[in-house]
């Protein structure tokens, strides 16, 4: 029996996890530290409470990811220029160097992953991808906006 599409997403997701696992096992960065890492980078020095927001968890939570990452040395707490009460989290530069290299680590698995598709298949795929985590994400956010639950997944 072929495999379901959804199967091969899980899988694909799972494989993704192991490799992200292997690549820093040994550190102190774990999943949810390297996704601050990865949102700071892209959306530059932020409050902590557009960071949870932008990583989807807590106040709380990302306190305790924010603490960990300054104690690990990859990000720092600066004060804010136009707000006094509120502190900016930008990361540090080993952490921008670690970022910068994920960044071209990304790009180059990207074009490996490509190349496992027939060129004229190519942006079939890219589209159809996006289009399937599109609808993915809106099953879910909808399934959380109503308290739904189903035991095969979103939606």
């Amino acid at each position: 029996m072929e495999p379901l599409l959804v199967d091969r997403l899980l899988l694909i997701g799972e494989l993704f996890r192991k490799d992200m696992e292997r690549a820093f096992a040994g550190t102190a960065l774990t999943t949810a530290r390297v996704h601050l890492l990865w949102t700071v980078h892209h959306s530059g020095p932020s409050t902590q409470q557009t960071l949870a927001r932008l990583c989807g968890v807590s106040p709380r939570n990302i306190t305790g990811l924010v603490d960990a990452l300054v104690g690990s040395g990859h990000v720092r707490r600066t004060p804010h220029p136009t707000d006094r009460r509120a502190v900016l989290v930008e990361l540090t530069e080993p952490a921008r160097d670690l970022m910068e290299r994920m960044h071209r680590e990304h790009a180059e698995l990207n074009e490996s992953l490509l190349h496992a598709v027939a060129p004229s298949d190519r942006d079939a795929v890219v589209r159809g991808l996006a289009a399937i985590s599109s609808r993915l994400e809106k099953l879910v956010t909808d399934a959380a906006a109503t308290g739904e639950s189903r035991g095969g997944g979103a939606g």
